[in-house]
């Protein structure tokens, strides 16, 4: 197999610690944590009562 060359033509993240790259760089590097109370539906009948959700969509 013949090494093929690859253009990057940008970087992009939607995590539950940021939503642009920056945002997602610094989270990473200060050691946010993305888990948060569950906001998307009632979790109140759940044991688990915490998610890793996207923020700010």
């Amino acid at each position: 197999m013949e090494p093929r060359r690859v253009v990057v033509t940008g970087l992009g993240a939607l995590t539950p610690i940021g939503n642009t790259l920056p945002e997602y760089w610094e989270g990473l590097i200060s050691g946010t944590s993305g888990a948060a109370p569950i906001t998307y539906f009632d979790a109140s009948k759940f044991k688990t009562q915490f998610a890793c959700e996207l923020k700010r969509l």
